[in-house]
């Protein structure tokens, strides 16, 4: 009898070992310690950057390392499994949404965590800042009469060239005049050096008046005006009450992406940024928060 108790709890204390061993597998991190690598579009770095910096702060245990590229880059990892966390422009169709969860075994989930802006910016010698939505559907599709050059963030893939063909060329090609740098960056510096460019760019890489480096690239560029979209009428820049109102007519979702098939860091990461602190974070960096309230009151001086 003794004998077959021992073998009892031989037998059972496998089956803990093992199961221990295949939890640490299935769940390698927590909400706040562990390695995160994620797939992030290039338009967010600066914001998603600080948002990082942030969530390191709190929890000194967890490091996230992100992966920036063009959107398209992103989207493909939609079905890499080792990628638990996407932040692009847009979240998963039906037909991604069943591919994922048919390849990975995992249900996906999306949440717009802020509201971003295309921004245009120009030369400081340049001679024209105002443009309607027009003039720069005429430029970016090769029909304009001015000698203006447009610069994007590549040619293709990237969230700033698919926002232009979507909502402004409506399915038209860029023309063959566009021009393409390979970042952000080289948006900044390319108008910076040509006095007849028109660079588009996310505007977390220009909208942080508080930041140093970005008050050092708007001595560089200028951030030119766009034609409003309410019936006042006027010319606006991507300032976030505008965004919040929708009166810049190039605005854009920042979406997260979560396929983890627990609750471990990439969760915890998703949960900081729709927290009141990630949120805030993103309301510092002239973004519009998606989740927490951004009230807009009527005021009268006396």
């Amino acid at each position: 009898m003794k004998g077959l108790q021992r073998i009892g709890f031989l037998i059972f204390g496998v089956v803990f070992l093992a199961g221990c061993k295949n939890s640490g597998a299935e769940r390698p991190d927590r909400f706040d310690s562990g390695i995160l690598h994620i797939s992030c579009d290039e338009s967010f770095k600066p914001v998603m950057d600080a948002q990082i910096q942030v969530y390191e702060a709190q929890y000194p245990d967890a490091k996230i390392i992100a992966h920036y590229k063009p959107e398209a880059d992103c989207i493909s990892d939609f079905l890499v499994d080792s990628v638990r966390l996407i932040v692009a422009t847009r979240g998963f169709s039906e037909k991604e949404k069943t591919a994922i969860s048919d390849s990975l075994k995992v249900a996906p989930e999306k949440f717009t965590v802020a509201y971003d802006a295309v921004a245009v910016i120009v030369n400081p010698l340049a001679e024209d800042s105002f443009f309607t939505v027009n003039d720069l559907r005429k430029l970016v599709s090769g029909n304009s009469n001015k000698n203006l050059i447009p610069v994007f963030d590549g040619l293709k893939a990237t969230s700033t060239v698919r926002f232009m063909l979507d909502s402004v060329l409506r399915g038209k090609p860029l023309g063959k005049n566009v021009v393409a740098a390979e970042s952000s960056q080289g948006v900044i510096d390319y108008v910076a050096k040509t006095k007849n460019a028109v660079g588009f760019l996310g505007i977390s890489w220009l909208g942080n008046f508080d930041d140093s480096l970005q008050r050092s690239y708007l001595k560089k560029v200028r951030l030119a005006r766009l034609e409003s979209t309410d019936s006042a009428g006027g010319y606006v820049l991507p300032v976030q009450y505008l965004i919040y109102s929708r009166s810049y007519p190039f605005i854009r979702d920042l979406v997260c992406v979560l396929k983890e098939r627990y609750t471990g860091l990439a969760n915890g990461f998703v949960n900081f940024l729709r927290s009141d602190r990630g949120q805030l974070l993103f309301r510092r960096s002239y973004l519009y928060p998606a989740v927490r309230a951004f009230y807009a009151r009527d005021t009268e001086l006396k």
